[in-house]
């Protein structure tokens, strides 16, 4: 591996879905009538995503994406960040680039002219705080390895890499490029796993990334790690890949989240919260506060506490970028 001989230009650059999010509240029972599958996240073709916006309430567009999401915490945390993906030279492409540029953010992917437009995200929170995604990928999907930016990765302590983005063929070619981009530039490269469902379709390819040594930092949470690994327990998880991946975090919901570095174990409660309003990127968040500790060179446990803290500040309202002033909260918290 060819070691750093710039210094980077960019804590982290990340490559995901560029997505809107349309998010609505809703009831348990117009879940049913629309056959959701309560708390998870399905994909939806067009027409399928037409019909269940025409069913939705008055809602909000919120650009997201998990990666984007991830890096708009840590851009609101101080963090010098890029990212990489796909839109339609449409109206919500214009609002996603817009809204990623405005949070200080570089964004240089040119907007693809055909169909299909923009993705969008359409997600039903009911009044128990859970929301219910329904992504239809649309121009993301459509992420040419020709786009991709090798001297921007190499100028980025960290490459992130969205788990959900692996599935088309266009983007996984864009992101093993982006791999060996950063490895000869001596840069770190995080995965997150972000969905069950993706592990089911792609585990093999993602074991196989940390078996071959690619992977620096992996983030999952519990479902995801059994998913991952075939064990039952967390520890037991845990065990499977401590070895493998350098550094490995694992969230777990409201018990709070536990990382190993190097062989170091360390582990953090949830934050308190008066009310849970809105869980949709609870993981996004805790992964740019961890981020965020990790470029610093601050401890495990401090990493993880970052993270608890911008996840609960996320699950505080509705949507998945930040309301408050992250960087104040974090300082008050941790002193």
């Amino acid at each position: 591996m060819t070691q750093q001989t710039t210094e980077p230009r960019y804590d982290v650059i990340a490559i995901g879905n560029a997505i809107v999010d349309v998010m609505a509240p809703c009831s348990e029972e117009l879940l049913e009538e629309l056959g959701l599958a309560k708390g998870g996240m399905t994909l939806v073709d067009a027409a399928r995503a037409e019909e269940l916006y025409a069913a939705m309430g008055p809602a909000r567009e919120i650009s997201g994406g998990s990666a984007a999401n991830t890096l708009a915490g840590l851009s609101a945390l101080g963090a010098q960040c890029a990212f990489i993906g796909q839109v339609a030279d449409d109206q919500l492409g214009a609002v996603f680039a817009h809204d990623i540029r405005a949070v200080g953010i570089d964004f240089d992917t040119p907007p693809r002219q055909d169909d299909p437009p923009t993705a969008r995200c359409l997600i039903f929170v009911t009044p128990d705080a859970q929301r219910t995604m329904n992504t239809f990928l649309g121009a993301s999907q459509f992420l040419p390895p020709s786009t991709l930016d090798a001297e921007a990765v190499g100028a980025a302590k960290i490459l992130y890499l969205e788990g959900y983005l692996w599935d088309p063929e266009e983007p996984r070619a864009a992101m093993r490029r982006a791999i060996e981009a950063a490895r000869a530039a001596g840069r770190k490269v995080a995965f997150t796993l972000s969905e069950v469902f993706v592990i089911d379709r792609h585990g093999d390819d993602f074991r196989a990334l940390i078996d071959d040594g690619l992977i620096d930092i992996l983030f999952a949470n519990h479902l995801e790690l059994a998913a991952l690994t075939g064990k039952d327990t967390l520890d037991a998880g845990i065990a499977a890949l401590q070895d493998k991946v350098p550094t490995l975090v694992v969230t777990r919901s409201a018990e709070g989240a536990v990382a190993v570095h190097d062989g170091q174990r360390a582990e953090v409660p949830a934050e308190p919260i008066d009310k849970v309003v809105d869980t949709t990127g609870a993981g996004d968040l805790f992964a740019a506060g961890f981020l965020y500790g990790y470029v610093r060179e601050e401890s495990l446990e401090t990493c993880l506490r970052r993270g608890a803290i911008a996840a609960c500040e996320i699950i505080s309202h509705y949507g998945a970028r930040t309301e408050a002033d992250l960087s104040r909260l974090m300082d008050d918290k941790l002193g």
